[in-house]
């Protein structure tokens, strides 16, 4: 059996009905040209004709006294029928329809006792298109994991009609190992513990100076405000969807001299401050968002491999040259402090960071308790080029995170090709008119393009001139 980390572990722990900690993705992908009626049921079939899934999805928790204080992976068979679904969409199978679809299959947590992980091959979409929705525990996989298993499922020759997929991953190796001696049982934990407590140190010794300047993200973690996105959330999830051009996107970074990651986070920012000020929910405080950082992984390592530090939105802040330009600043900063923290730091800084949300998740009382951030905002990459799955184009995929209680919105955005998917996730009772933030984050760039002198206002964004006042008479 392998042992779950304590940040697995964690994620594992914080699972509840009304907080389910899986991840998804939903895929959406042009059929080919030549693809007979029966194509997505075909699809299916050969998904389902090699009943194995990569570590760990061909194991599920171990079971017995001691599986929930430790968790552990064990083997187990993988019912295909069981994880493997054929659904389709009700008439007229637009992308409205798809999200409310994968909104509801998003709300049902994970049977535990399986393994981790569900796929539903949807047809019905309209455009001549079909859709795939994944999602599988964070316990196991990471947004970086998530990324990389998708682009060895997908093939990026167009005439491969194998099905490279989950299906068809190289088979696992059972490896017979021996039964471990007395002294390895003592050494391995105690040899565990002495690197916990290096780790622990060397953090201590960085935190001294990550507090220092107006710029630190520590200092800003102590300042959160309170927002509407902070709030008891219930079962029910909401989805809003939508594509940014990452060619304008890069303009404005170029323009700036930033990262599109930062202009990212820019566009958030303006949009929350649009969808906040409708809501007459504004904080006069800055809204804070915790980014997941990457952390070095082996290639075969699954579960989390991450850190999140905490960087200002500039909710604000009416001018968005300006959001950016802070944003930037304090993330350049959060970035240099943690890559300079030796590798076992960095997990001990990530323990710190979820501990108060474990604790106040368990004890139901984390909605209660002052906020550490607004809400969680991250970035990953697919690919540059275009993929297909069975000959079928892939044309977005749109990232499906998880909620914790007291935080009740999540953005994940996708880079896919010449485009970025966003991805809001809220819950559906705390969060009213959900999409309207995915029609402000194209506003907020818009925006931010005027701002920084890559694009020209639109007329009607021009002001009007004010008439001019008649001269006044002199007195005779």
């Amino acid at each position: 059996m392998n042992r779950l980390s304590p940040i697995d572990a964690a994620f594992l722990r914080m699972e509840s009905k009304r907080t389910p900690m899986h991840v998804g993705a939903m895929m959406t992908f042009k059929l080919p040209a030549d693809a007979p009626a029966d194509f997505c049921q075909q699809l299916v079939q050969q998904m389902r004709s090699k009943p194995f899934m990569p570590d760990p999805f061909s194991s599920r928790l171990a079971r017995g006294r001691f599986g929930r204080r430790l968790p552990a992976w064990e083997d187990s068979e993988v019912d295909m029928e069981y994880h493997l679904r054929h659904s389709a969409l009700p008439f007229p199978g637009g992308e409205k329809e798809l999200g409310v679809l994968v909104a509801r299959m998003h709300s049902h947590p994970l049977d535990l006792s399986r393994p981790l992980w569900e796929c539903h091959v949807i047809e019905g979409l309209e455009g001549n298109r079909f859709a795939l929705y994944f999602k599988a525990h964070h316990c196991a996989i990471d947004g970086v994991g998530a990324m990389r298993m998708v682009q060895n499922w997908l093939s990026k020759d167009p005439n491969d009609r194998s099905g490279v997929g989950p299906w068809t991953v190289l088979e696992r190796k059972r490896m017979t190992r021996a039964k471990p001696t007395l002294r390895e049982r003592v050494s391995t934990p105690a040899r565990s513990a002495a690197a916990q407590l290096r780790g622990l140190q060397d953090l201590v010794r960085n935190l001294a100076a990550m507090v220092q300047g107006d710029d630190s993200s520590v200092r800003l973690a102590l300042k959160v405000p309170r927002s509407l996105f902070n709030q008891r959330i219930s079962q029910q999830r909401r989805l809003g969807t939508q594509i940014l051009s990452l060619k304008r996107l890069r303009a404005v970074a170029e323009a700036e001299r930033v990262t599109v990651n930062d202009v990212l986070l820019a566009v958030v920012g303006g949009a929350f401050r649009r969808y906040l000020q409708a809501q007459d929910a504004l904080p006069e405080r800055g809204l804070i968002a915790s980014v997941p950082m990457g952390l070095a992984r082996a290639d075969d390592t699954a579960g989390t491999a991450a850190v999140g530090f905490i960087t200002p939105l500039g909710t604000e802040l009416e001018d968005p040259a300006e959001r950016l330009r802070w944003i930037h600043r304090v993330t350049t900063r959060g970035k240099r402090d943690l890559s300079s923290m030796p590798a076992a730091a960095q997990s001990q800084f990530a323990l710190l960071g979820i501990a108060p949300l474990l604790i106040g998740q368990v004890t139901g009382v984390l909605p209660k308790l002052p906020p550490l951030f607004n809400c969680v905002v991250s970035n990953v990459v697919l690919s540059k080029d275009p993929m297909y799955l069975m000959g079928a184009e892939l044309e977005a995929m749109y990232p499906v995170s998880f909620l914790f209680d007291g935080y009740a919105l999540n953005v994940t955005l996708v880079g896919y090709r010449d485009g970025v998917a966003v991805g809001f996730l809220g819950c559906r009772d705390a969060i009213p008119s959900l999409q309207k933030l995915a029609i402000h984050s194209s506003e907020a760039l818009a925006e931010l393009e005027v701002a920084v002198g890559v694009a020209a206002p639109s007329p009607a964004a021009k002001p009007k001139p004010r008439p001019r006042k008649a001269p006044r008479k002199r007195a005779s």
